[in-house]
This record gives C-alpha cells, sequence and structure tokens, in this order.
C-alpha cells in the first residue's frame, strides 16, 4: 500500500553522496522553488514504492520517526558500505525467520534510522 516515501535530510549533497555509495545508484536532485528533492531511481513499473530525498525547513532527520524497509539481494551489500559513507550500522545482518529472510538497519548521513531487507 506504499506509494510513495520522503526521506528529510539537513545537506542535500552529503545524504545524496551517502545513497548513492550505500546502493550503487545515481540519485536525481531537482529544486522546486526552495523545495529540495533527490530523487531515487523510479521502479520502472516494479512493484514497490519509490520516493526522494527532501530538503525543506518542515522536514526533520530523525531516527524516532517511520521506518523505511530499501529491498536488497543481500543486505550485507549495502550495510557493508555504509560506514564509509558515512552512516552508522544500528542493527547488524539478522534473520527474522526463515521463511521472512533478513534484516539490518541503518543510522544515515542525515541521524535517520533506515532497514533493509533481502531473502539471503
Amino acid at each position: 500500500m506504499v506509494g510513495w516515501f520522503e526521506i528529510p535530510v539537513n545537506d542535500m549533497a552529503r545524504a545524496k553522496l551517502f545513497y548513492e555509495t550505500v546502493f550503487n545508484i545515481e540519485i536525481k536532485e531537482v529544486d522546486f522553488g526552495g523545495f529540495l528533492m533527490g530523487w531515487f531511481p523510479d521502479n520502472n513499473g516494479a512493484y514497490g514504492a519509490t520516493g526522494t530525498l527532501v530538503k525543506q525547513d518542515s522536514y526533520i532527520p530523525s531516527q524516532e520517526g517511520i521506518l523505511i524497509y530499501f529491498m536488497s539481494e543481500d543486505v550485507q551489500n549495502e550495510l557493508d558500505r555504509v560506514e564509509d559513507a558515512g552512516g552508522k550500522i544500528y542493527q547488524p545482518k539478522t534473520q527474522i525467520s526463515e521463511e521472512h529472510g533478513y534484516m539490518g538497519v541503518f543510522i544515515d548521513s542525515e541521524g535517520n534510522r533506515v532497514a533493509l531487507h533481502s531473502n539471503s
């Protein structure tokens, strides 16, 4: 049911570099008259939501807010890049159960808590 997400940032350049490094992607920066957004690649119509980084006064990074899960081939791949990109590991790769795979959680360069999920 999730159709869109927005991750608050204090420093767009730093956050953009962090997410590009961790996920090995390119984020497109767009300025809507002072409402700065960093667009994650779209999912080409595949199942799942896409979204943006957002820099605007009313968007405040937090570890206490909603937890977003990014899908991954193997959670460890992204976790291995988090610290070099300027983030922190919050929860290492952990098996949820045999049928539900694995998860891991990191704190991004802006102070947001973000999760990963993979089947292996």
